[in-house]
């Protein structure tokens, strides 16, 4: 077996003690001279931290926006009493603020592992993950609400002009901070990240909606607020699907099958690898683990079979994105006639 828990492609060539690329053609070699890379565990730390550093300033930034603007729309709410914008500045809000758990969330990530919590505080981004979608979900209902009792009970909205620009403000506001957020999150891997920009981008469409209100509401239509209302409630759920759903796959362990794909493909055209068995990959916040069997020559040596399970995983560390540790167990190449060595753990994995 071999597991070696940090690479990462540096500026600087190194190696740790013992770390030598047996086998490797010399097309191979020459590619690692040309491409620098680190296997150094400080090196991956950085890397993790940089990560996280950036999710921490997407946050933070996001955050000084969508509070601008909920404040901002505040004040056109109080003055003009239209349900449909305070539906738009409660959900701005509750967007601003889902910063807290998820930045929480990054500062955790950031902790080493320790013996109670052997794989890290990763898992900490996945629960700030179901509270952004819990925070959506009581958005909705409140927009949902608001919306249903001003639609019994119309009233008139004041200031429609300041309303539609005060519209027009979040939706720009939404839409810049969705972009910035989707963007760093899918580039440090976080879903959590990506459900919050979605989440933005939602509540740039209802400031949208918003303005629409405003305009049925200048054409004297009286239920003109209140049905957008009910219509930025429904895009609310809509949103809240789609973040529910990425939050619970990450939760559930589950992956992008290209990558199970592309870690196959990576790890066939190792030499010494004759077959690939049981793949496994999952989520620990925005970084990723590999566990493998690989099929060697059951004459091989237990040297033997050891480096060629440290190029599978080298290979592993090279071939998918965001990789950061791998094990890899060699499995011996089965003989006709011989028994498999994995009967005496049949009774436990039968459970």
């Amino acid at each position: 077996m071999s597991e070696r828990q940090q690479h990462d492609h540096g500026d600087a060539h190194r190696h740790r003690p013992g770390h030598r690329h047996h086998g490797a053609s010399p097309l191979h070699r020459l590619g690692h001279v040309l491409t620098p890379h680190s296997h150094e565990t400080a090196d991956k730390l950085d890397s993790a931290l940089e990560s996280s550093a950036r999710g921490m300033r997407a946050l933070w930034v996001s955050l000084a926006v969508l509070g601008a603007t909920a404040l901002a729309q505040a004040v056109v709410v109080v003055v003009s009493g239209s349900v449909a914008l305070l539906g738009d500045t409660v959900h701005n809000a509750a967007d601003a603020l889902t910063a807290v758990p998820l930045g929480v969330a990054f500062v955790l990530g950031r902790r080493a592992a320790t013996r109670r919590f052997t794989y890290g505080y990763g898992r900490a981004e996945d629960l700030a993950g179901l509270a952004i979608v819990l925070t959506i979900a009581a958005s909705a209902a409140f927009a949902g609400w608001t919306a249903f009792d001003r639609l019994l009970d119309p009233r008139p909205v004041r200031h429609l002009p300041v309303v539609a620009v005060a519209a027009l403000v979040g939706f720009a506001g939404n839409e810049w901070v969705a972009r910035y957020r989707i963007r760093v999150g899918r580039a440090i891997g976080s879903a959590a990240l990506v459900a919050d920009g979605l989440h933005a981008r939602a509540d740039g469409f209802t400031s949208l909606a918003v303005l629409l209100g405003a305009g049925g509401a200048a054409l004297g239509w009286r239920y003109a607020d209140p049905v957008v209302g009910l219509a930025i409630t429904a895009a609310i759920v809509l949103v809240l699907r789609d973040a529910a759903r990425e939050v619970f796959r990450r939760v559930m362990d589950a992956v992008d099958p290209a990558l199970v794909d592309r870690a196959e493909r990576a790890l066939t055209r190792v030499p010494g690898v004759r077959g690939v068995g049981e793949l496994r990959l999952r989520w620990i916040g925005h970084r990723l683990r590999a566990e493998v069997a690989v099929v060697v020559d059951g004459g091989a040596t237990v040297r033997e079979a050891h480096r060629i399970a440290v190029d599978a995983e080298h290979a592993l560390l090279h071939a998918v994105p965001r990789l950061t540790a791998a094990l890899v167990h060699a499995d011996p190449e089965p003989v006709p006639g011989t028994a498999d060595p994995h009967l005496a753990l049949a009774h436990h994995t039968a459970r």
